[in-house]
């Protein structure tokens, strides 16, 4: 190797620049070069099956010189020659009969994918999650649940207890696939379906001074113990309703639970507010009555949400589906109905 010192060049830099500029190219695959594909391997194996070009382009049903080329780019990629060829005969090489093996593993475990996504359409099986409150939980889940395990035995239903906000925000970060809340939802990502509406009203014990009142206005709890909802759209929606008497109202408590509602309603330790599908049978048994809120009736309307870009699998459809048809019923409404996005 020629020293630097007796080089003409005094800089070491530039000699080493100048001599690697004299070094050939590595060669490069042509960028119009085919990297191999399932079609490649099937017309490789049919040619190892049949031992002939000309056989194999019949039944692969092209042409012998596109399957030689096939070949060809084969052996381009693997950089190896896979069949020997003599005279008419051909057979594989070492390295051919190496990569046979393998390409029929390759195509064996397309076949179980294929195979197996097969499967999934005719028996749909794996996990959807599903996120609400705790009253949709109560109130309208067991039943759809019910239904839907009974056209989907194989799809396993996860619930995620959740509350308004964090319920859409679950769904638009795809950390659940539907969500069962109050509307309107404001994204324009996102899908609704209208699944029933229901009417929020006072909760009294049987028996209160409010419990014969055809409406109650904000101004007739003044002097009563009130129980209000501790989150959620419903709140939003009393803190509105209440606003001209708030400072006046005596607020006793504010609870995060359905249960917890009724049971200290029933106990007498002050009134509050529930969806009436949520009390109905309390109310038919006597123990509390509920009454409509004025001047106009507070309606709530409950939905089913999910991404418009999510693609649904047979299972994710029957759920809406199995949930249109069913959740009106499980809390005493009709079927429900599919909204413009972000309504």
């Amino acid at each position: 190797m020629q020293r630097f010192e007796r080089c003409p060049v005094r800089n070491p830099i530039l000699l080493l620049q100048f001599d690697l500029k004299r070094l050939p190219s590595p060669k490069r695959r042509s960028v119009a070069s085919h990297s191999m594909d399932l079609d490649q391997l099937h017309t490789f194996l049919e040619i190892v099956r049949l031992k002939s070009f000309s056989k194999a382009a019949q039944t692969c049903y092209r042409t012998q010189p596109a399957i030689s080329a096939q070949v060809r780019q084969l052996e381009q990629e693997l950089n190896t020659t896979l069949f020997e060829r003599l005279g008419t005969k051909i057979s594989l090489t070492v390295a051919g009969r190496i990569f046979a093996e393998h390409a029929e593993q390759i195509l064996a475990l397309r076949r179980r994918a294929q195979d197996a996504i097969n499967e999934l359409e005719r028996v749909p099986r794996g996990e959807l999650l599903i996120a609400a409150n705790e009253a949709t939980c109560i109130y309208v889940l067991p039943g759809v649940f019910a239904e839907f395990k009974k056209q989907f035995p194989n799809v396993q239903l996860l619930v995620d207890r959740s509350y308004g906000t964090r319920v859409v925000q679950a769904v638009l970060d795809n950390l659940a696939d539907f969500g069962i809340t109050q509307l309107p939802v404001q994204e324009k990502k996102l899908q609704v379906v209208k699944i029933h509406s229901d009417e929020i009203k006072l909760l009294v014990p049987a028996g209160h001074r409010l419990a014969s009142y055809d409406r109650i206005l904000p101004r007739d709890l003044l002097g009563e113990q009130v129980l209000l909802p501790k989150t959620g759209t419903t709140r939003a929606r009393l803190n509105t309703w209440l606003d001209a008497v708030y400072d006046e109202l005596n607020i006793s408590m504010e609870l995060d639970s359905t249960e917890m509602i009724k049971r200290f309603v029933m106990a007498d330790l002050g009134v509050s507010f529930l969806a009436a599908s949520h009390c109905s049978e309390e109310v038919e048994a006597d123990k509390l009555a509920a009454i409509s809120l004025g001047p106009e009736a507070m309606i709530r309307r409950v939905g089913l949400i999910y991404r418009r870009d999510k693609s649904l699998s047979k299972a994710a459809l029957g759920f809406i589906q199995v949930t249109l048809e069913n959740a009106g019923n499980a809390i005493g409404g009709g079927p429900g109905q599919r909204l413009a996005s972000g309504s």
